[in-house]
């Protein structure tokens, strides 16, 4: 099973990493602490569509162009697990969290 936010956050920490910036000057000109979008690298937080526009903004990546990306990448894991669609769930984890999108192989 493979997380959706997980992705996500990999994708941003890649796209972060290849222009050299570091979390702080990400999290400054995206005006969200360093911490959370740590949290978002890692895929321990689920960004919001505004907060994930505000983070591509600060790197200069379109949203789409990101969100393409990790279309690519889910599609990658797909085919790594034998080729069979993945199925997307929404899970609600602990009280008042948000829910997490995952990418499931449950038949």
């Amino acid at each position: 099973m493979v997380l959706l936010r997980r992705m996500i956050g990999e994708a941003l920490r890649r796209r972060r990493q290849d222009q050299h910036r570091t979390l702080r000057e990400v999290s400054s000109a995206a005006r969200v602490s360093l911490g959370y979008l740590s949290e978002v690298e890692r895929g321990q937080k689920e960004a919001s569509s505004e907060l994930l526009a505000s983070i591509c903004d600060a790197l200069g990546v379109r949203l789409a162009d990101l969100l393409r990306e990790v279309s690519d990448d889910v599609e990658l894991a797909e085919l790594a697990a034998g080729g069979a669609p993945a199925r997307v769930e929404m899970v609600v984890s602990g009280a008042g969290a948000g829910a997490a999108p995952l990418v499931d192989r449950a038949a």
